[in-house]
């Protein structure tokens, strides 16, 4: 039985499902996605903002804290390559050579803090991109990733809102950035970014 990111049978699934084993002891899917979306709400209301350097390692204690009622593995790397629909996402040996060529970049660009609005909404929307198609962890990543976007939004002096995006639109952008296609994700993050904080 093939897992919902096509891997086969997942050694992170119960056997001959593709329900993740986890520490509720669920077995129905459709029951675990709505505790995991109910436990993973509560915690990301208790996770703080901090100041830069933004790393993996950021990004593994947010996962972390949003998973840990759920998942054993929560905030740690994932030990299988997936794909989902036609999108093979980052290989295991490479997540965190990937990962950390990108938080240099973000370093580089002194947290995107110099940026205008019209500039930080193509940064963040380039960087979103390249660090979805890591898909570090084997669930939970667009989670993890947008609270680690709101951090960096907020560092840079903006307001950021999640709740002008659809589900499906979110999808799709990500789907268009696998091949380096950033303009739905810039039409995402131009609606999400607000005022300057400071303004």
């Amino acid at each position: 039985m093939l897992d919902k990111y096509g891997t086969g049978q997942d050694p992170y699934c119960y056997p001959s499902t593709n329900v993740l084993r986890n520490l509720l002891n669920i077995t129905n899917d459709d029951d675990l996605n709505e505790a995991e979306r109910v436990l993973s709400e509560i915690a990301a209301g208790e996770i703080e903002f901090d100041l830069p350097p933004y790393d993996l390692q950021y990004l593994q204690r947010i996962h972390r804290k949003l998973f840990t009622d759920v998942y054993e593995w929560a905030g740690e790397l994932r030990t299988v390559d997936i794909s989902k629909g036609g999108t093979h996402f980052c290989n295991l040996a490479r997540i965190e050579a990937e990962s950390q060529k990108y938080f240099r970049n973000l370093a580089s660009a002194d947290w995107f803090e110099p940026l205008g609005r019209a500039e930080l909404v193509l940064a963040v929307a380039e960087l979103f991109g390249d660090l979805n198609v890591i898909h570090p962890f084997r669930e939970g990543n667009g989670r993890a990733q947008r609270i680690l976007f709101e951090h960096i939004i907020i560092n840079a002096g903006y307001e950021i809102d999640w709740w002008v995006v659809q589900e499906g639109e979110w999808m799709q952008a990500n789907i268009d950035a696998v091949v380096c296609d950033y303009t739905a994700l810039a039409c995402i993050f131009d609606r999400c970014i607000g005022q300057s904080i400071a303004g």
